[in-house]
This record gives structure tokens, C-alpha cells and sequence, in this order.
């Protein structure tokens, strides 16, 4: 009886041989369309003028000037929806899942001016000219912030955290399943 137990333990959570690594890791990425693997939070200055005029008459002695330190937050993501069986490749004989990553995507940058700070000079600063010194500020911060974003320090970074979550998303659930101490190696398609 204590022998037919054992047996019956260990075929329901002993480890299973599906035969099918690659469909095994492909069934782990299946409830997941998209995965954000690295936030940044930064923050940005921007800065803007405004000259009051009447017809082609500038009056130079009355141009304000705003500058806005703001928070801002970009997530790079991983779309894992196209992810097909081409994109993993498994090696028997070494026991490593090679895996092609498609293009990290950033997300649109969250500019937070809830918490911006504003600090504006000049001898007199009309209610439209200070809202337009905002929008031209909020402008200049979304484009500061998406080139901080393109930054290849802080994009490095990101495919890192991408490279490591998407490892440890295979190499945990493959344990799991029975396929044992796989490697996973992760690149993504551009690296040739």
C-alpha cells in the first residue's frame, strides 16, 4: 500500500518529462502580454520665456522667464504577445534555452507636475502669460524627459533588468515543470 502511495505521489508532483522544453517556456510567457522590467524616476528642468508685445513692439523690461523642476517616470516593457517557438532555441546537450527577446518599449514619460516646483522672475507676470510659461514648460519637460529616457546608460540598465527577469521567468518554471537546472540565455534580436 505505502508503495502504491509513493508511486502515485510521484507521478502526480514527481518531475514531468513533456519532452517539449520550448513549449514548456512558452506556456510560461502565455499569460503575459506585456511585462515591465524597469521603471526610472528622474527629474526634470525645463525652462521658458515670455516677452510681452503689442503688435511688432516687444518691451524686453517686462519679459518673465519660468523654470520648472519636475518629477518624471518612464517604464520600459517587454511586448511578450509575439514572443513564437523561433524565438527560443534548446540545447540538449548543454541543457540551455536560448532565448531572443524582441525591443524594449518606453513607455510614454509620466510627468508628475503635482510635485513640480516653479520658480519665476520678472517685474510683472500676467495670468496668460504664466499659463502659457506652463505649457510651454510641460512641452519642454515631456521632450527632456524622452531623451533621458533614449539615454544609453539608462537603456543598458533597462535590457539588463529585462535579460534577468525574463531568465528568472524561464529558469524558475522549468525547474518547477522537471527539465532540472536549465541555463537560460537571454539576448535580444538586434544583438546579432
Amino acid at each position: 500500500m505505502a508503495v502504491a502511495l509513493a508511486w502515485l505521489a510521484w507521478e502526480r508532483w514527481g518531475p514531468q518529462d513533456d519532452g517539449d522544453i520550448v513549449g514548456s517556456a512558452m506556456l510560461a510567457f502565455e499569460e503575459q502580454n506585456a511585462l515591465t522590467v524597469f521603471s526610472s524616476r528622474f527629474e526634470v528642468v525645463a525652462q521658458s520665456t515670455s516677452t510681452p508685445s503689442v503688435g511688432p513692439l516687444e518691451f524686453e523690461a517686462l519679459q518673465t522667464r519660468q523654470a520648472m523642476i519636475v518629477p518624471a517616470t518612464v517604464e520600459y516593457r517587454l511586448d511578450l504577445s509575439d514572443m513564437e517557438r523561433g524565438n527560443f532555441t534548446w540545447d540538449e546537450a548543454s541543457e540551455t534555452l536560448d532565448v531572443t527577446l524582441p525591443p524594449l518599449t518606453v513607455s510614454t514619460p509620466n510627468i508628475n507636475e503635482a510635485e513640480a516646483r516653479y520658480f519665476t522672475d520678472g517685474v510683472y507676470v500676467s495670468r496668460d502669460a504664466s499659463v502659457s510659461l506652463s505649457r510651454s514648460n510641460s512641452r519642454i519637460a515631456e521632450e527632456r524627459a524622452r531623451e533621458f529616457a533614449a539615454n544609453p546608460e539608462v537603456t543598458k540598465m533597462a535590457r539588463d533588468a529585462a535579460r534577468a527577469a525574463i531568465r528568472q521567468n524561464l529558469a524558475i518554471p522549468l525547474q518547477v515543470a522537471g527539465y532540472g537546472d536549465v541555463q537560460v540565455r537571454v539576448r535580444f534580436a538586434d544583438q546579432g
